[in-house]
């Protein structure tokens, strides 16, 4: 199993798509490292030799990945909502950031469902029924 920026690649994997597990790399990015480290991108990742794989390695040095990637994702959210800006103050309440609806959609960021006001009729039998 090769192991780049401390992530374990799938050995059963093609190149192109196990660089595709680091943070920050998508297929886009995996063309320009695989051009740059001159290795078969239809190769499995376990029949890499130890000098592709250094070439690969040498390659991502110049990319934002892993770590440093997520740290600096998380200084730019901390940065707007330090600065009170609005895109800041819907990463603080957890809401969609980018002008989605919220009435009816956003159950990814807002969670499950809260009813508040209408209760439903089952509620309303035990607290009358008792």
């Amino acid at each position: 199993m090769a192991r780049i920026l401390g992530v374990d690649l799938p050995n059963n994997k093609k190149v192109s798509i196990g660089l595709t597990y680091l943070y920050g790399i998508g297929p886009s990015n995996v063309k320009k490292i695989i051009a740059s480290s001159k290795v078969d991108p239809l190769k499995k990742i376990a029949d890499l030799t130890e000098e592709e794989i250094s070439r690969i390695q040498k390659a991502l040095e110049g990319f934002a990945v892993e770590g440093d990637l997520r740290r600096e994702v998380e200084q730019n959210i901390k940065r707007l909502e330090d600065i009170g800006s609005y895109r800041g103050l819907r990463h603080r309440r957890s809401l969609p950031s980018r002008g989605q609806r919220t009435r009816s959609n956003a159950r990814t960021r807002r969670g499950k469902r809260k009813t508040v006001g209408a209760s439903s009729k089952e509620a309303q039998t035990k607290t009358a029924g008792g």
